[in-house]
């Protein structure tokens, strides 16, 4: 059994619908928070049990049986972030999987200028130690998070971020489609993937002519200097963390930690992954 944790989020919930359309439903479970959102998938015959990497106890109920696991990174940094994937990993050797798969990052590093490829990089050193076979997906950064970026430009026409360098911002379905591909080969990769990336990289100065292209208008691109972003995160009230943790995804942009581009995203899935500027269109159309 293929068993997907996080399956009612973004990107686990996409990998199971793709998932479903390579095998039977009777092979796949899912391990949830709140096995309340996942029942649509009950009654498409997927397992659902309640999973939390926070309950050791809940997922050795929930990995019962599993031939693979995909651990769907948590949405927390630091400690708290690498603490929860070494229960979920740990559970998952209890429960004598054969294979670990882990949403990692591009950029995953320990010498990263962000934190979560950091916690990434701690966590394949826990995967690699745990004696299990294992995969990292080394996940090209979510085209969501540009996106979210622009939410104030797409009303003022002006891309005002601190200065940047080129990403390869790459977007849910296609990576849930090649992450649902791996689990249904099965044994594709040993260990880190090649980086599984839209197939070019883009600054916001590049994002600000796509998106003048793209609506019609013009868009201009101000680079902040960082202290005076980080006063404005803060004044919109968010915690110093998260205005410390956004300003270093710029950082390690500028150092170009998520320029690299691979062709590996496009064979799993059969096709050239959606551009930015269709990610743009898509979002911008809502």
């Amino acid at each position: 059994m293929i068993i997907v944790t996080g399956a009612t989020g973004k990107l686990g919930r996409r990998t199971v619908e793709h998932l479903l359309e390579r095998v039977p439903a009777d092979r796949v479970g899912v391990s949830v928070r709140d096995p309340r959102k996942a029942r649509d998938l009950a009654d498409r015959g997927v397992r659902v049990r309640r999973g939390s990497f926070d309950d050791p106890a809940s997922l050795a109920h929930s990995f019962e049986g599993a031939g693979q696991v995909l651990l769907v990174s948590l949405d927390r940094t630091g400690q708290e972030c690498v603490s929860g994937h070494r229960t979920a990993i740990d559970a998952a050797a209890r429960a004598g999987a054969g294979r670990i798969l882990y949403t990692s990052q591009m950029g995953a590093a320990h010498g990263s200028r962000f934190q979560a490829c950091r916690d990434h990089a701690r966590t394949e050193d826990l995967l690699r130690a745990s004696g299990l076979p294992w995969t990292a997906l080394r996940n090209g950064f979510y085209a969501s998070s540009a996106l979210q970026f622009l939410e104030s430009a797409r009303h003022s026409g002006d891309i005002a971020l601190p200065a940047d360098g080129p990403v390869a911002w790459t977007g849910h379905d296609d990576l849930a489609e090649a992450t649902a591909a791996i689990l249904a080969e099965e044994g594709r990769f040993e260990g880190p993937t090649p980086p599984l990336t839209a197939s070019a990289a883009h600054d916001f100065g590049a994002i600000a002519e796509i998106a003048s292209q793209t609506t019609g208008r013009p868009f201009t691109r101000t680079a902040v200097p960082d202290g005076a972003f980080r006063e404005q995160v803060l004044a919109h009230g968010a915690p110093a963390p998260v205005a410390d943790l956004m300003l270093s995804i710029f950082a390690a942009a500028r150092h170009g930690e998520f320029t690299a581009v691979a062709p590996a995203l496009a064979q799993l899935i059969g096709r050239e992954p959606a551009t930015f500027r269709t990610q743009l269109e898509r979002a911008w159309a809502q």
